[in-house]
């Protein structure tokens, strides 16, 4: 396979689809982060939202780059690859067969602007008090605004404290995106310096820092592609269980002095194949026709 060597890191033409794969997911799967911070910006003055998004997006660029390299070498100790599996397949489980199965009456829509919206079934827009449950839902930190003495859904945000949750909010979307990326790239070759960068870490950092600007600005192509495609989102946490199975079994066979037993990257390798196989067969169910008309994101039934 024709590759070059740039400044530590390696370069194939089938790394471009890698990103291409992690852009896909990280806006897919991402939706509901800016959903998220577009609600938690609301609660502010109207001359201080783009502020707080903007503050938030360059603090996401900043804790991205420090998660990638960090995990990079956290990724040399096998443990970090039974945790950041299990995470992975956790989350995918409790999407796949507890989220999907729960009755919504909202759903998310595009608005004119491009930014992504909930809305009633019927199509009126949230009021403040059911945003205010909305946000409560999808994050854990507490509501800048909301506290004693402030009637529910009436407070005030101030600017820094909704920025630090926005901030934080992204920092906790972030964990599955970059496990994932780091076990689609998989472990470092056998010979490779301990202390140097991976050399596909560049694949990791264009994927990631192009699904955050497309999940920033273009959030509305991926809300038309799961309008289009409803079964997409179900495709993509497919997808991220077979990533997460994939660091599971690095974990259960593979060991610093022998990172390739079981090697998921070359082509002479049976399990190569059932890799990626089940990746293309997990992407192509996003195609698949839907059953039911329903609503993509509100009732979840796909």
């Amino acid at each position: 396979m024709l590759a070059y060597a740039l400044w530590g890191q390696e370069v194939a033409w089938s790394d471009f689809g890698l990103v291409g794969l992690l852009v896909l997911l990280e806006g897919v799967l991402s939706i509901d982060n800016a959903l998220v911070l577009g609600m938690l910006a609301k609660r502010l003055p109207k001359h201080q939202r783009q502020k707080a998004l903007t503050y938030g997006l360059v603090g996401a660029f900043v804790f991205r780059f420090i998660a990638i390299a960090v995990a990079t070498f956290l990724l040399q100790w096998t443990w970090v690859k039974l945790v950041g599996g299990g995470y992975l397949v956790y989350i995918a489980v409790k999407h796949l067969f507890f989220e999907s199965k729960e009755e919504h009456a909202d759903h998310i829509v595009a608005t004119p602007e491009g930014e992504p919206a909930l809305v009633s079934a019927s199509g009126e827009p949230l009021s403040p008090e059911e945003e205010l449950e909305e946000i409560e839902e999808r994050t854990v930190l507490p509501v800048p605004g909301e506290g004693k003495g402030i009637p529910r859904g009436k407070g005030v945000a101030s600017f820094w404290p909704t920025v630090f949750v926005i901030e934080l909010t992204d920092i906790a979307f972030a964990v599955d995106s970059i496990l994932a990326a780091l076990g689609m790239v998989g472990s470092a070759p056998k010979d490779h310096p301990e202390d140097a960068l991976h050399p596909k870490l560049w694949v990791i950092i264009t994927g990631g820092i192009l699904g955050v600007i497309l999940m920033r600005f273009a959030a509305v192509i991926f809300i038309k592609l799961l309008e289009k495609f409803p079964r997409f989102e179900t495709a993509a946490y497919i997808l991220v269980a077979v990533i997460g199975l994939k660091l599971l079994v690095d974990w259960g066979f593979n060991t610093p002095e022998d990172p390739h037993r079981i090697n998921f990257h070359d082509m002479s390798h049976p399990e190569f194949w059932i890799f990626w196989v089940a990746m293309l067969l997990s992407f192509l169910a996003g195609f698949l026709p839907q059953r039911s008309e329903s609503p993509v994101r509100g009732d979840k039934k796909v």
